[in-house]
């Protein structure tokens, strides 16, 4: 089942008998994941569970549901952030479907977000590894960092935090209102309490109406943390072959684009604030494409006679050059952009870990 199938079927869109009796299987499922979620969480809440603590402070980002919030595009801000400051940061993260053994066109190996940022954020040491307690250890011991960005760390508790940011998606804050595998939810929203910042992404694509549902429910759960407003903004094409364009050269070109992340829709609706004429493919999150993949993208984009083929960065840096054969195939880079709370976080920051001294 792909995903947009796997979407109408949690949702209720599928109303069909056997979408109904799938739905209840699944919920059957959800209880038991949910049990054991509240047990280990009961387990640290009461102390029997151990934390670690790092030789210095981590700051986590992660958040409550499966899929993309845009954790990528705002580590690597963290991370710039931190550089600018005089720190040295570096990140952690499990490496979820990593394939070290297989180089990136950019030369950096891991999984498609650890390639990102090392993109986006050159120099900052990246570790993936499951076990993150010793990562850190690594981390401040062989690469003398003083601060750690614990990538996707909301449920992984055995590491000790000094600052949880929780992002969520104005447009699924919550994953169906279902755990999984009913629904996309990691944990029950009673987790959200653990937050020290909210941090809503994609704010500008939500309603005013439904940005204020969603604080009401974070209230309702209990939520007290300040919560602040992001969105996503395209700045600039980088090209697969390493060439880079500004946005406006796109203007009255036709393009087709495709995507392999958590969150295709958010990346319809920047496809939609560039006004091209291009239609989205979407592949599941995590995908790795295969000859016959981009063979059938690069025949599908010269049928239709387009002039550029585009994508995200997380899909740009898993393809090797010289395996597309297509139109000229660009990643829209994406931007950090604050709506409101950037200086409540910037504070925060400050005061977890006073600057050091001006990047050179």
């Amino acid at each position: 089942m792909d995903e947009a199938s796997l979407h109408n079927l949690m949702s209720g869109r599928r109303r069909d008998v056997g979408a109904r009796l799938l739905r209840g299987a699944l919920g059957l499922a959800a209880y038991g994941y949910g049990a054991a979620v509240t047990v280990r969480n009961a387990a640290y809440d009461r102390g029997w569970l151990a934390v670690h603590r790092a030789a210095v402070p981590v700051i986590s980002l992660g958040n409550i549901t499966t899929g993309g919030t845009g954790k990528t595009p705002l580590a690597a801000w963290l991370a710039n952030w931190l550089v600018e400051q005089g720190h040295r940061p570096g990140l952690l993260s499990r490496g979820y479907r990593s394939l070290d053994a297989e180089p990136a066109s950019s030369g950096s190996t891991g999984n498609d977000e650890k390639r990102v940022l090392d993109r986006l954020c050159p120099g900052v040491p990246h570790l993936q590894q499951r076990d993150r307690v010793r990562s850190s250890k690594r981390l401040v011991g062989e690469s003398g960092c003083d601060v750690l960005i614990l990538d996707d760390g909301f449920q992984h508790r055995r590491l000790g935090r000094d600052l949880d940011l929780l992002l969520v998606d104005a447009l699924q804050p919550w994953g169906f209102g279902h755990l999984l595998p009913r629904g996309l939810l990691r944990e029950s929203r009673s987790g959200l309490r653990r937050a020290d910042l909210v941090i809503v992404t994609r704010a500008d694509q939500a309603s005013t109406n439904d940005r204020q549902r969603l604080r009401m429910d974070l209230e309702r759960f209990q939520c007290h943390a300040e919560c602040l407003e992001v969105a996503f903004k395209p700045k600039r094409l980088l090209g697969l072959d390493g060439s880079i364009r500004e946005l406006n050269s796109m203007a009255g070109q036709k393009g087709l684009a495709f995507c392999g992340i958590g969150n295709p829709e958010g990346f319809r609706q920047t496809l939609a604030s560039l006004q091209i004429d291009c239609d989205l493919q979407p592949f599941p999150d995590h995908h790795h494409y295969d000859a016959r993949d981009l063979a059938a993208l690069a025949a599908k984009a010269q049928v239709a006679r387009t002039d550029l083929v585009l994508t995200t960065l997380k899909d740009l840096v898993k393809i090797p050059p010289t395996a597309w054969t297509g139109p000229p195939l660009y990643a829209v880079d994406i931007g950090v952009e604050f709506l409101s709370g950037e200086e409540p976080l910037t504070d925060r920051l400050r005061k977890l870990l006073p600057p050091k001294r001006a990047a050179s």
